[in-house]
């Protein structure tokens, strides 16, 4: 079953209250949480990232800034802040070279980014292609697919790009219902994220507290 990564983050953005959240959801037996570069401080991002890590979890950072000059440099932070995934972001040549030589995960988008919140384009062959020249590259671990911020066949890109690449996949992005997370599980991704869809009370059913809409994504996750 696909890996359910907690993202403290709303319409792309780390939520302000993204540290007090961490230490509330920590005994809820979550294993991966993450954050965007944008929207938290520099310093507030070392304290969550030594938050995660105290609560047992392994700490992702996503990438949607759409200047290559601060993609490079939340690559650069990322090293500094210790995080054990990188993911997103589109310069991935360059972002390897500054990762090189430390445990960093990395896991950069394929296809065609475009604005933020990010969105996917391009054709599934496009895609695909992207996804097989990135799993190609030295320092690449996994691919962060944004399967459902494309607006064509999203179950057919899932399992176009899982089949396509030796890499495992985490599908991110949008996935706010009991019937995407089947779907993300059925395509045989490695993981996926939510975020906004938490902050807006989707996963309700009916009580609105967050640590009972975490616990309802986890047993979707295993069932």
């Amino acid at each position: 079953m696909p890996e359910f990564i907690l993202m403290l983050t709303h319409h792309d953005r780390t939520v302000d209250n993204a540290l007090s959240i961490c230490q509330h959801v920590r005994t809820l037996g979550l294993r991966y949480i993450g954050f965007k570069d944008i929207g938290l401080p520099y310093e507030q991002q070392k304290l969550l990232v030594k938050a995660i890590h105290e609560g047992g979890q392994k700490a992702m950072l996503e990438v949607v800034s759409e200047r290559a000059e601060d993609e490079l440099r939340a690559a650069e932070g990322a090293r500094e802040l210790g995080v054990d995934y990188l993911l997103g972001g589109t310069h991935a040549r360059e972002v390897t070279r500054i990762l090189a030589g430390t445990p960093i995960l990395y896991y950069p988008f394929p296809g065609q980014i475009i604005g933020h919140p990010s969105r996917l384009h391009g054709t599934i062959e496009e895609i695909v292609a992207s996804a097989r020249e990135l799993a190609a590259l030295e320092g690449v671990s996994g691919l962060d697919l944004l399967a459902y911020r494309y607006e064509g066949d999203v179950d057919a890109l899932m399992h176009a790009v899982v089949r396509a690449v030796d890499l495992p996949i985490i599908a991110a992005g949008s996935i706010n219902s009991a019937q995407r997370i089947q779907s993300v599980a059925q395509a045989g991704v490695w993981g996926f994220t939510v975020g906004s869809a938490l902050f807006e009370g989707l996963f309700a059913d009916p009580i609105s507290m967050l640590s009972a809409q975490i616990s309802r994504i986890l047993s979707l996750a295993q069932a």
